[in-house]
């Protein structure tokens, strides 16, 4: 369906007053000549999100168009590139704040992840940023752990050793969340947040509100956020907006993390068809919210939002992941009347260097800046590196092909990778008697390339699925696997067919109803028997009723087992050369 009232903002796109604005200062001169207007105030918002501890380039390019009518993969990402990203935007805006739309931290690259992800928000102290929405991921490892970053210190909350090369000293930006609280009704962090620019009759304020999804308990284990609350997200922002502007707001700007997807050609600018869940949040929204800075769905967009007629125009913008962008948000605002006259925004490429991909060589392109390290963050994520790289280059098997991590709009699927990790999950649960082993594809964080001799590393498959879940087996009858299949493709949010384990295909036809769009089961060729009980693995995550799988949470005589890691490394390890999965074991009609 397409949504004519979205329309996407290119980069450096002007606004209605763009002619009268051009060439105007980003600060008010004190005396403008007599009968002149005086200039307006340009502020520039620097707005990143789902960083995840990408300290090094993530090997990840943003598709973009090459300005001859086709596409550029362009490599970028890591925070040292990102940092220098963001001091050139800094340098355009005599006035600016940087902030973030959650999950800075968690599903982090090895170098991150075995520290607890301090060194992430090393980085991100370094980058400057200054406020950031909680994310889903950010309670990975429980709300006390979460705290323990906003403040610092050691205290131990989690299996890892915190504060192993430094002194942890904690965020020095804010963490805000306005739409959670604990068990005893008080905040988990401040909801909202103020920046002001300028003194006297011309200072300027933003006002920033921060919040998770609404969803959060349904993606983290459940003792992660046991006892918190966590309200809807459009209410919650409707509550703040008259605060924040009683407390002095001449604008106000959301970071949330919840997102949406464009359709067609990529365009990390555009705005096509945009659907996702933060749709209905801005449908609900009152007046006076004018930048809405959003995440979690990894996916890059700018969108001048007119859907809601009640609320007026906002400026939607999302920067992908791994810092491959950043948002370049400038504002205008009247120095007499502190009116904002424009909004705009553009997404910037953190060009860094080329790499070796499951499909080959990506290399730089001229089209786009590419940027250089910042000297001292890449001096502090090397020492955290260094520090991992016993751990990263240790062989763990070999494997006959790369694998890519699928990408795409329509329904997502974990392809020959997602085979794979099935196939390992369900080896390693066999004794606890596991027919049958479902991946959830959104948990493939990254594709599995082997060397040219087929060696893949602990740094490589640690990559690809950097949760450290238990396997749980459990028992489920025909009829429940079917219908908790079917709750990946129900029209209840985003769309998955989870990666079924070897001897299983499931075919599915999405121009049926929700909620029978499973068209055939089968496992080693056979119907699956409604009435007959299975026993089935997936990762504790899945196993909570995780992503939106409630069904599993109504499996019996459960068992717990191997690290989803472990799982891979031994499932790799265990013949000389490892071959991919090739059959299409979730075929779509179409």
């Amino acid at each position: 369906m397409t949504f004519p009232s979205i329309r996407g903002l290119p980069l450096l796109s002007t606004s209605l007053l763009a002619a009268l604005l051009a060439g105007c200062a980003t600060t008010p001169s004190p005396r403008q000549p007599a009968g002149q207007a005086a200039a307006p105030i340009e502020i520039g918002v620097i707005a990143i999100n789902d960083f995840h501890g990408a300290l090094e380039p993530p090997n990840q390019s943003v598709e973009a168009p090459d300005g001859q009518g086709g596409e550029v993969a362009v490599p970028a990402g890591g925070g040292a590139w990102l940092a220098s990203a963001v001091d050139s935007l800094k340098a355009r805006h005599a006035n600016n704040v940087v902030v973030a739309a959650g999950d800075l931290t968690s599903a982090s690259q090895l170098a991150s992840s075995l520290y607890l992800d301090e060194p992430a928000v090393g980085v991100m102290n370094r980058v400057g940023v200054e406020f950031n929405a909680v994310g889903n991921h950010e309670f990975d490892r429980g709300w006390q752990e979460l705290r323990r970053l906003q403040n610092g210190g050691c205290e131990k909350n989690t299996r890892g050793e915190p504060c192993q090369l430094e002194q942890f000293k904690g965020a020095s930006y804010k963490y805000l969340a306005a739409s959670t609280t604990l068990p005893d009704g008080s905040p988990l962090f401040p909801g909202t947040g103020l920046k002001s620019f300028g003194e006297g009759k011309d200072k300027i304020t933003l006002g920033f509100i921060g919040l998770s999804l609404k969803t959060v308990p349904t993606l983290v284990a459940p003792d992660r956020v046991s006892g918190l609350k966590f309200a809807d997200e459009a209410e919650t922002i409707n509550r703040e907006v008259p605060r924040l502007k009683a407390a002095g707001a001449d604008a106000v700007l959301v970071l949330i993390h919840q997102g949406g997807r464009t359709a067609g050609q990529p365009d990390p600018n555009g705005c096509n068809d945009m659907t996702g869940d933060i749709r209905p949040i801005l449908d609900r929204l009152e007046p006076g919210v004018d930048v809405v800075v959003s995440g979690h769905t990894h996916w890059a967009y700018v969108c001048d939002y007119t859907a809601n007629p009640k609320s007026g125009p906002i400026l939607l913008t999302s920067a992908g992941v791994y810092g491959k962008l950043v948002t370049d948000i400038t504002l205008r605002f009247d120095p007499a009347t502190h009116k904002l006259l424009g909004k705009e925004a553009g997404n910037l490429i953190v060009q860094s260097p080329g790499y070796t991909s499951a499909k080959g060589q990506v290399a730089n392109s001229a089209a786009f800046p590419q940027f250089q390290p910042r000297a001292d963050v890449a001096a502090y994520a090397e020492r955290y590196k260094n520090a991992s790289l016993h751990l990263v280059s240790r062989p763990v098997g070999r494997l006959s092909a790369a694998l890519p991590k699928e990408e795409g709009n329509g329904v997502a699927r974990g392809g020959a990778l997602g085979n794979l990790i099935a196939d390992s999950q369900l080896a390693a649960t066999r004794k606890a008697g596991a027919e049958i082993a479902f991946l959830n594809p959104f948990g493939i964080r990254a594709a599995l390339v082997p060397a040219s001799d087929g060696t893949v590393t602990f740094g490589q498959i640690y990559a690809v699925e950097p949760f450290n879940n238990e396997i749980v087996t459990m028992s489920l009858t025909g009829a429940q696997i079917r219908s908790t299949l079917e709750q990946g493709l129900d029209d209840g949010g985003e769309q998955q067919m989870l990666s079924p384990s070897q001897g299983m295909r499931v075919a599915f036809d999405m121009r049926r109803p929700s909620g029978s769009r499973i068209t055939a089961i089968t496992l080693d060729g056979k119907p699956l028997d409604p009435a007959k009980t299975y026993r089935v693995s997936v990762v504790n995550f899945l196993a909570e009723g995780g992503d939106g799988f409630s069904g599993f949470a109504q499996g019996k005589d459960r068992t717990r087992g191997a690290i989803d890691l472990d799982a891979l490394e031994d499932w790799l390890g265990a013949v000389p050369l490892r071959k991919v999965p090739e059959e299409d074991r979730t075929p779509e009609t179409r």
